[in-house]
């Protein structure tokens, strides 16, 4: 039995991510925390910050959004205290992710990022991915920042189009 709620809400963050398997924004690990009441939002940025520091979850910003995955360590920490956890909080974990499930998947499984590559060169980076697995990585150049940017904005709204073409050009019979 877990005696420091700090430490619970630790643990619960770890199977949060664990579960997901996927990362997810600080917003979508808040909405599940403060939604179900079990914390206010600085206790929860204590946890994270500490899971951070221990090195058992990770961040990686893309344009400006942290996302935040179980690392190797958190893993085998989860392993040996996750049965702490109770159970209605796993069932609210659980039932969490299924209605959010579509939603989460369609904002951190399609990014697009880009980075200045030479003096007037930006290389802009589109990515599908389904849970940790990459689906699909697209690489372009482009000669300005305007563009690059106008990339990242629509591929949310069109990766999955894009992505069918592909697929369907590079699999058709001929």
């Amino acid at each position: 039995m877990i005696n420091d709620p700090q430490v619970l809400y630790k643990l619960m963050v770890l199977y949060l991510l664990q579960q997901a398997n996927l990362p997810i924004s600080n917003e979508q690990i808040s909405e599940f925390f403060l939604t179900t009441e079990y914390t206010n939002y600085m206790s929860l940025q204590q946890g994270v910050s500490e899971l951070l520091d221990a090195h058992l979850i990770k961040v990686t910003t893309v344009r400006g959004s942290q996302r935040y995955e179980i690392t190797r360590e958190g893993e085998e920490t989860l392993s040996f205290f996750g049965s702490d956890i109770p159970d209605a909080i796993k069932e609210d974990i659980h039932a969490f992710l299924k209605k959010h499930k579509i939603r989460l998947r369609n904002e951190m499984g399609i990014t697009a990022d880009y980075r200045k590559t030479g003096s007037t060169d930006y290389e802009v980076t589109c990515e599908v991915r389904e849970g940790k697995v990459q689906l699909l990585k697209l690489l372009l150049s482009v000669p300005s920042e305007e563009q690059a940017r106008i990339i990242c904005d629509r591929w949310q709204a069109s990766s999955q189009e894009i992505y069918s073409h592909i697929m369907h050009t590079l699999l058709q019979d001929e």
